[in-house]
């Protein structure tokens, strides 16, 4: 009798997560537009509270960010605190031209690992590949999920905006890439802004082979919101089809899928809407 006392003390002592055999969590894609004075009225210093807020309300456990300028990241990074974010710069791979940083939230996630890599024939250099217009990175992490123990591989990227080449090349490597660094029992989360609709060949290469899953079209509901992800500022601007994408590996099920608009009289935190994916790991999802 005590032992079976002590055995449904610890059970009723575990997450609910864990007693059901399933983690639950959240991922978020978010082009936040780099700072262009230019933009004038849409520039950063006018938007800032609004996009951090978006992301502190809805807070996501995972997040991927693109065009991220150094003092943009450490603003973010202020008004975030429950996040670290990790990732290099795209110029020189230290802090140089655009971030495409990985955040997660410290109180469910332990890092384990983590680094940046370039979309190119030379992934250990900074530089071009192909015939892009810029150089283009790839962000990773390996995160260690505190509540259940499950381990995550999460990429962010951001594919070049010009040189189809580029793109297609792009999503081959990063679909090799993980296919040779994804670890025993790891799931695995690849998002961005890939500039590359749905059925582009770029697109398509991601999900080739059925290792990766796009998260809008398994979603066990329906997608909530517009298709399109790029306004460029433009509130009534409603693209047919997404450029930012979350793709899944097969151990992850896809609970909710949205492309969320919040704007304040009329102004948009960035030229992007985010994506959000609710998600579960587990055999009780």
């Amino acid at each position: 009798m005590r032992r079976l006392l002590l055995l449904l003390a610890a059970l009723l002592a575990l997450p609910a997560a864990a007693k059901e055999g399933a983690a639950h969590f959240s991922a978020m894609t978010y082009n936040i537009r780099l700072d262009l004075a230019s933009d004038g009225d849409n520039a950063w210093p006018h938007r800032r509270a609004a996009l951090t807020g978006l992301v502190a309300y809805y807070a996501p456990d995972i997040v991927g960010m693109q065009e991220v300028l150094l003092h943009q990241k450490q603003a973010i990074e202020a008004d975030l605190p429950d996040y670290a974010f990790v990732g290099a710069a795209r110029d020189d791979g230290k802090e140089a031209g655009e971030f495409s940083p990985i955040g997660y939230r410290t109180d469910r996630f332990a890092l384990r690992a983590s680094g940046t890599f370039w979309l190119s024939p030379t992934p250990a250099v900074p530089g071009k590949g192909w015939d892009a217009a810029y150089p283009r990175i790839a962000t990773w992490a390996r995160l260690q999920d505190k509540r259940s123990g499950g381990r995550l591989l999460i990429l962010n990227t951001h594919f070049d905006h010009v040189g189809a080449t580029a793109q297609l090349e792009s999503a081959r490597q990063i679909r090799r890439w993980i296919a040779a660094h994804r670890q025993a029992r790891e799931s695995v989360i690849a998002m961005g802004d890939f500039n590359s609709p749905t059925g582009s060949p770029a697109y398509i290469a991601m999900a080739e082979g059925g290792a990766l899953f796009d998260t809008l079209a398994i979603s066990r509901t329906p997608h909530f919101g517009p298709r399109g992800t790029f306004t460029a500022f433009q509130i009534d601007q409603s693209p047919a089809e997404p450029i930012d994408h979350i793709f899944v590996g097969d151990r992850i099920a896809v609970l909710r899928h949205a492309t969320l608009t919040q704007q304040m009289a009329g102004k948009l935190p960035s030229d992007h809407y985010p994506v959000l994916a609710d998600l579960c790991v587990g055999t009780g999802c």
